[in-house]
């Protein structure tokens, strides 16, 4: 072998390796690629081109690429569309790449030619090597219809070991390491070895490709075969008038199932069903019940959701359309959305809704439907006792059906609906199951993707359903579900609100449904305002929606009866259309008087207005409790009198009163259950003002925990408290200082009608409530 150094221009090769005496074209498209060639064909028309390591390389450098490439000549150059040259060359010879002579707007290497010598002495050994390449090729050829007969002959005709091993090793398929390992084989005995080598390795392949085929055949033929013998039978039967109708039923099936887009797990199951059924009696039990979980697979979306309209102002427009207020809800549901446009591979946040009856918690889930522009259902969870209404019966029962998620997923007919789960705190368990339990599942965005109901007994995925549950309180939510689900509180409304509610929904809804014309009955804001306050009591709208129907439905009548062209409805003559007013408003003392102290209470339906009153009378030290209270207010009845007793001296109280004194603490309409600790300070600053004969302001409400140290502690339901007292017409509120924070919730129109005082320690609630001030010894 001989060698001689050139220094040529370079291309690197994608996936393609050219031995010597190949003729070859390709495209080349990279810039130091189209330079390289343009100095080649200016010059000896002469390029050495050799194979990247890695194809997917965009720009490689001289490591990149195997340094054993071939020197060819350049035949010709086509340029294509899109700045693509697509190049013919001829390979000449193996050559080395010896070191880089530029690399900066092409590559130019020096090269030592490894050029072969024509006379080689052909050894016993030689000779049957390349026989038995040639034969190996043969069968090559024969095996394969990739390579036309011609390319046998045009070989096997070639007398030159190393030319044969080159032109065979270009006709025959190889990944790129085996061709390389060719193009560096300078030795031909060696070449001709690998050579071979691969050869028997692809005889191999082709040899179980054949028999793979055969079996695929074989199998095909034997399936034409059975279709063939099916139609003569149906041909046979259509004939002798016989009509076989469960093989129509099997027919209809086979035809819904391969139409239908269903997951591989699901197709398969059906498969098996519809299977099992082709060998029942048509009029069987068994029959009935495959055909029912046959229709249940196939009437399921399991591949069909809708899509979501991300239009951000569109969405805030629905949503204000439907609901007033709402504020940390919309919120809610506009980040949903926009983080949805941002991303859509988002999973779907659990949302819980927390708040008193009649706040259009379960009305807000058709209004986000609508908004996103998906479909809406629907369960109502309140008194659900049964495992099996969650995740459906097995099919071992009889008349088992799937749970009440799945058929309302069946119902909304796509698998990204708006799920409302309502009262999801009204759930309860007895011997047949915990409900909760199986809802942990459901609502877990981590495991909802495969949720198996166990009449399916097949993964569907619930991942894209956006649920919504409600609830009244969370205290009856156990905990695993609870930490599941994003909890917002939806408060009770102000008169404001109530009001805004009224005039631009209720109303004109109620008339609508009673087809009265928007000028025809005409309420005043007067008139919601004497409902609001003296014919309903929650924090809702519900009672204000039904008395407003009431107006409506009575002025209707007048105007039937009457005749009249306009009913007008206003507070003077609100009595003759509600009858007596239910409640009276209630109202801060006229007067300070001692021992009586307004406190805040929350209740499911909104605040409350708490009276507690404290009387001494001459006895033992005794103190007693009425109102119906529960352990917890009565414990802290008792924690305040502790304090009361500890202090008596800084209060300037007799040290030993309790010895001859008796103390009755009474919480007025006694037959309201009342508990909770909020009410500590109300009672403490009501014994100190009985026992000192200190009035207690008449314009002050509180609310606070008391410790036996005297501290005041933070409490809950604030907005609805401080709502309450404005209600009531309360000017000063006194509030735990952690309670600041809280503040952010009310309505600035309500926190611009009140004074608030934060306090740390009972003696501040004391300053600040009794008249007379000053009243510690200092």
């Amino acid at each position: 072998m001989t060698e001689k150094k050139y220094i040529l221009p370079m291309i690197p090769l994608r996936g393609l390796t050219i031995f010597p005496y190949m003729v070859l074209h390709f495209d080349i498209g990279r810039e130091k690629s189209i330079r390289a060639l343009e100095e080649a064909f200016m010059k000896n028309q002469l390029i050495f081109v050799t194979t990247q390591k890695e194809a997917e390389i965009e720009d490689p450098s001289i490591d990149d690429v195997y340094k054993v490439g071939t020197i060819t000549k350049v035949k010709q150059m086509l340029k294509l569309p899109g700045e693509l040259i697509r190049v013919l060359v001829e390979g000449i010879s193996r050559a080395e790449i010896q070191q880089v002579t530029r690399d900066d707007e092409f590559f130019e290497v020096e090269v030592i030619e490894k050029e072969e010598q024509k006379e080689i002495e052909k050894t016993p050994e030689l000779e049957a090597l390349m026989r038995s390449v040639i034969s190996a090729f043969e069968e090559y050829v024969n095996m394969t219809s990739r390579l036309p007969i011609d390319s046998l002959y045009s070989v096997i005709s070639i007398e030159e070991p190393g030319r044969l091993a080159d032109m065979i090793a270009a006709h025959i398929s190889l990944n790129t390491n085996q061709s390389q390992q060719l193009l560096e084989c300078f030795d031909v005995n060696k070449r001709l070895e690998t050579l071979l080598g691969f050869l028997m390795k692809e005889l191999e392949i082709l040899n179980i490709e054949r028999e793979i085929n055969a079996k695929v055949r074989s199998q095909i033929d034997k399936l034409q075969k059975e279709y063939y013998l099916r139609e003569q039978l149906k041909a046979i039967k259509a004939e002798l008038g016989e009509t076989d109708e469960i093989d129509q039923e099997i027919e209809e099936y086979e035809k819904k199932i391969n139409e239908k887009d269903l997951p591989e797990e699901v197709r398969k199951k059906a498969k098996e069903e519809l299977k099992r059924l082709s060998k029942m009696a048509p009029g069987s039990a068994e029959a009935s019940v495959v055909r029912t979980y046959l229709d249940w697979i196939l009437d399921l979306p399991w591949n069909y959701e809708t899509e979501d309209i991300l239009d951000l102002k569109r969405a805030q427009k629905i949503l204000d359309e439907d609901h007033y207020g709402l504020k940390k809800v919309k919120e809610r549901i506009i980040e949903f959305l926009a983080v949805r446009s941002f991303y859509n591979k988002i999973k779907s946040p659990i949302l819980c809704l927390v708040g008193p009856p009649g706040v259009g918690k379960t009305s807000l889930g058709r209004s986000i439907a609508r908004a996103m522009n998906r479909k809406f259902v629907r369960l109502s969870l309140g008194g659900v006792r049964d495992e099996a209404e969650i995740r459906g019966h097995r099919r071992t029962y009889v008349g088992a059906i799937p749970g009440g998620i799945i058929n309302s997923i069946k119902i909304a007919g796509s698998k990204n609906p708006v799920f409302l789960l309502d009262e999801i705190d009204k759930m309860s368990s007895d011997f047949r199951g915990d409900p909760a339990s199986a809802m942990l599942e459901v609502l877990d965005p981590e495991q909802n993707s495969t949720f198996r109901d166990h009449y399916l007994d097949l993964p569907f995925d619930l991942s894209k359903v956006l649920f919504i549950t409600t609830a009244n309180t969370v205290d009856t939510i156990p905990a695993p579900l609870l930490d599941r689900m994003e909890v917002i509180y939806v408060s009770g409304y102000t008169e404001e609100e109530k009001l805004h509610i009224a005039k631009d929904y209720l109303i004109p809804k109620i008339l609508k449904e009673h087809g009265v014309p928007d000028n025809k009955i005409i309420i005043q804001e007067s008139a919601i305002y004497g409902i609001i306050s003296e014919y309903t009591r929650e924090a809702g709208v519900r009672g204000l929606e039904k008395n407003l129907s009431q107006i409506v439905r009575k002025a209707i009548k007048k105007i039937v009866e009457e005749n009249a062209q306009v009913v007008k409805v206003g507070k003077r003559n609100l009595q003759s259309y509600l009858g007596k007013p239910i409640y009276r408003p209630d109202k801060a003392n006229q007067k300070d008087e001692v021992g009586i102290v307004f406190g805040l209470a929350w209740t499911r339906v909104g605040g409350e207005i708490l009276t507690v009153e404290a009387s001494i009378m001459p006895g033992s030290g005794k103190l007693n409790l009425t109102g119906q209270l529960g352990d917890v207010m009565k414990e802290s009845a008792q924690a305040g009198f502790s304090y009361i007793r500890a202090n008596a001296e800084k209060l300037n109280i007799d040290k030993d009163f309790y010895k001859n004194i008796d103390i009755h603490i009474h919480v007025p309409e006694g037959a309201i259950p009342k508990d909770g600790p909020s009410a500590g300070i109300t009672m403490v600053t009501a014994m100190v003002s009985a026992l000192k004969k200190v009035p207690v302001r008449k314009d002050v409400a509180m609310t606070g925990e008391i410790t036996l140290t005297g501290k005041v502690l933070p409490i809950g339901g604030v907005k609805e408290k401080v709502l309450a007292a404005h209600r009531a017409g309360i000017g000063k509120v006194i509030l735990p200082q952690e309670n600041k924070r809280d503040l952010d919730e009310i309505p600035q129109s309500v926190k611009r009608k009140l004074e608030f005082k934060f306090v740390e320690k009972i003696d501040e609630v004391l300053d600040f409530a009794l008249v007379k001030e000053g009243f510690y010894e200092n």
